[in-house]
């Protein structure tokens, strides 16, 4: 047994089984899962002497509530906690008014470690669930925090966790967008020197998410809902091994809602204030046709000068349906006119494209179906004539394709919301989804403020 094993178990005869399994593992993993008993029980240890000195340093007693009089201490008591390394216990002084009046019961060392009565586990036990929360259902959450951490969650404990910190960041967003609303900007976020000259990328898209038809029960047939989301980016781009440029996204930063487009709008808004749009050097707008983005485009971004770009994989499409509903799409023309149209709108022929669609509609009769679907064509890709630009935006290296929208969809709501079986209440899908957004925009443990150092 070595030195440091040996000292260990001089100090607590506890160290000696744990350790006995250190030795005897049989691989490195097996010694690395034994290794990690023994820093917990080190910690545990750790807190119980470092607790233990604060609570016989002089205690200063507050005057009771009731009668006024100075709180008197009763002795030492124990009090119990679940932290992130097990169990701890520890003693404590407990005072009360010597009139015996209701509710002057103190622990002055409780209220200092920002403890409350009756509380069975650490706010870091809370953080550490709801984070892995974020990620698994919960069930699956509570196994891994107790395969790390030891401490057995009761049923729903978790869940009511989460419920609890999303009402936290739902009513913090509440008053920023009221403050906004009024006037009141929000703390910007900090901008490293080398962003500052990257221009800032926005877009928006919408996903499907499954939910309750009835508040309460899981009965029924499944209830389908958007969720808009959007992401803020500044754009830049990094050299691949081969030697290859190719874009990335710094400093991502996501905004979505469960409800209508004018909901967007202002959390957008106030997402684009912190991440210093007013001050880029250059803002782009990239989306699908759908009439509700491009009113939040309209709204918050076009009077600034911002570059608007339609997606050209959706403009794509809808010249696949064009062309298919004028021609068969089983001819050769058809398949002509799919390969010529999205090649002359991507390289810089827009104007000709139009100019084409324009005649074809002026030219001889047409059945009523086609005609219909070509003046549907001509009138998005009129309606969107600034926006499809794209030889002069790839070669400004900007994007054309929403891909880091859809990315984004995928990763917020995809991996989480849509598992096997999986419906939604409206309150717990908005709590959870608060937490996600909070994480992936680097503000999860602002919602812990407990946990956060005071300020000086």
């Amino acid at each position: 047994m070595s030195c440091l094993s040996q000292s260990l178990c001089d100090y607590d005869h506890q160290f000696q089984e744990p350790l006995g399994r250190v030795q005897e593992a049989e691989s490195l993993a097996l010694m690395v899962i034994a290794v990690w008993a023994v820093v917990r029980l080190i910690a545990v240890r750790l807190l119980e002497e470092g607790l233990s000195v604060r609570a016989r340093r002089p205690t200063s007693w507050p005057e009771c509530a009731s009668c006024g009089r100075r709180l008197q201490s009763k002795g030492f008591r124990q009090r119990v906690l679940c932290t992130l390394f097990g169990k701890i216990r520890w003693q404590r002084r407990v005072g009360r008014c010597s009139n015996g009046c209701a509710g002057s019961q103190v622990a002055p060392l409780d209220e200092a470690l920002g403890l409350v009565a009756h509380q069975p586990n650490g706010s870091q036990v809370q953080w550490m669930g709801c984070l892995l929360a974020v990620f698994m259902p919960s069930e699956t959450a509570g196994a891994v925090l107790r395969q790390l951490t030891g401490v057995e969650l009761a049923p729903g404990t978790l869940w009511r966790w989460v419920q609890q910190v999303g009402r936290r960041a739902m009513v913090q967003l509440e008053a920023d967008l009221q403050a906004l609303a009024v006037g009141a900007l929000p703390e910007l976020e900090p901008l490293a020197a080398e962003l500052e000259a990257l221009p800032r990328v926005v877009g928006a898209d919408g996903v499907m998410v499954p939910f309750r038809p009835q508040p309460g029960t899981a009965k029924g047939k499944t209830c389908w809902r958007e969720v808009k989301v959007a992401i803020l980016a500044r754009l830049g781009e990094r050299l691949t091994r081969r030697g290859k440029h190719v874009s990335r996204l710094y400093q991502r930063r996501l905004v979505a809602v469960l409800g209508s487009i004018d909901e967007l709008g202002p959390r957008l808004g106030l997402e684009a204030v912190r991440q210093h749009v007013q001050t880029a050097v250059r803002v782009v707008w990239l989306s699908d046709g759908g009439k509700g983005f491009w009113t939040v485009f309209q709204r918050c971004f076009k009077a600034s000068g911002a570059t608007a770009i339609l997606d050209f994989y959706h403009a794509a499409q809808n010249l696949y349906k064009g062309a298919g509903a004028w021609l068969d799409g089983r001819t050769r023309a058809c398949r002509q006119r799919l390969a010529d149209w999205p090649h002359r709108l991507r390289h810089g022929h827009e104007q000709h494209l139009l100019a084409e669609l324009a005649t074809l509609l002026e030219g001889k009769p047409l059945p009523q179906a086609a005609r219909e679907s070509l003046t549907k064509l001509y009138n998005y890709l009129k309606a969107h004539e600034d926006h499809i630009h794209y030889e002069p935006f790839k070669a400004g290296g900007l994007p054309i394709g929403s891909g880091l929208v859809e990315s984004a969809c995928k990763w917020l709501i995809q991996q989480r919301f849509k598992g096997v079986g999986m419906r939604w209440s409206e309150p717990g899908f908005n709590h959870l989804l608060h937490l996600r957004l909070a994480w992936v925009n680097q503000r999860f443990d602002s919602l812990f403020p407990q946990m956060l150092p005071s300020p000086n």
